[in-house]
């Protein structure tokens, strides 16, 4: 049996990786900062709680992570843990990127210092690329824009080093925006989704939005998790972009939420103190490495995704009203 570490299990990427790799037959550990209070929401959701080990580990602690290391000597490891809002990333920049930068580090530098055979997969973004030529390719040139994408970028580049410096099985995913109902609530799409079914219940009056003219690259998590899988899989690391093709406004994707839920228009509020500091207008992405190399398929459109969003919030706030804590979560949709 295969083991897997994954850090930032609790998170909505780390939930369905974890189902995946249990269906795959692996031994699965989950890695958070304290056992205490764990938000394992989305792990209930999936009804794979019980199957999951979680272990707490601090991973700017260099000494924690050796310990993990070498009592589970793993096969894998998914390092999903991320301080991962852009726009806390403003506010909160030396935590931001001190986090990002150092737990992955960590992990790394613990890897060589064992010296333990073990594929590291590491969560890089599309942010890293900020304002660039598109579509972006493995190839284009790193010029983040928020200190989220500089520490992201750092971690990339880190990643990379010890691959070719120390020969470690180390590669990086560059995930463009990715969404599901375990997407945390302060995430633009979940967020527009949440607050228009409050505007359709009377809960709230208004949605306040910052700039909704810049456009981005979404897709569905569940197949973006397949392609973490698959990166672990191939005999030669390397850097894979994995998103969906296209990109579309954030207006339309509220234009198309509020003509679903049959609200007005006028509900929405461009509200200028929302606007980012630096802000990317528009980024897409081109797959094609991993869709030849990884055999990874993707051809669900975001308004396909959405359709799934709304319905599955709306069924699933129809049975926690019943008094359900943990609904049955959705079976496959596409």
């Amino acid at each position: 049996m295969k083991t897997a570490l994954i850090s930032g299990i609790t998170g909505q990427d780390g939930a369905y990786l974890a189902q995946l790799l249990l269906s795959k037959g692996y031994r699965v550990v989950g890695l958070v900062r304290s056992t205490q209070n764990i938000k394992d929401i989305g792990l209930e959701y999936l009804q794979i709680r019980t199957q999951v080990r979680i272990v707490a580990c601090d991973l700017t602690d260099l000494s924690q992570v050796i310990t993990i290391l070498r009592k589970y000597s793993p096969n894998e490891m998914y390092n999903l843990a991320a301080q991962s809002s852009v726009s806390l990333s403003f506010q909160q920049p030396i935590g931001t990127i001190q986090f990002n930068i150092l737990s992955v580090l960590n992990i790394l530098e613990a890897i060589r210092i064992l010296n333990i055979n073990v594929k590291f997969y590491q969560a890089s973004s599309s942010e890293i690329f900020g304002a660039t030529v598109l579509p972006i390719n493995e190839e284009s040139m790193i010029k983040p824009l928020s200190p989220y994408g500089i520490s992201k970028a750092a971690a990339h580049l880190i990643t990379k080093n010890y691959r070719e410096a120390y020969g470690i099985y180390s590669c990086c995913g560059i995930l463009f925006n990715h969404e599901s109902y375990l997407r945390s609530n302060d995430f633009f799409v979940k967020k527009v989704i949440l607050e228009a079914i409050k505007i359709k219940n009377g809960e709230s009056k208004v949605l306040k939005v910052g700039n909704i003219d810049v456009k981005r690259d979404f897709g569905w998590s569940p197949k973006y998790v397949e392609a973490m899988y698959l990166m672990l899989q191939q005999q030669k690391p390397e850097e894979f972009v994995i998103c969906s093709g296209y990109s579309i406004s954030l207006r339309s994707i509220i234009n198309y939420i509020f003509e679903f839920l049959d609200i007005p228009l006028d509900k929405v509020i461009i509200d200028q103190k929302l606007y980012r500091p630096t802000e990317i207008t528009d980024i897409y992405g081109d797959s094609s490495k991993a869709k030849e190399i990884l055999n990874w398929d993707y051809s669900i459109t975001f308004y396909e995704v959405l359709n799934v969003l709304i319905n599955e919030e709306l069924n699933n706030s129809e049975d926690k009203s019943k008094g359900k804590l943990f609904p049955e979560a959705a079976k496959e949709r596409f």
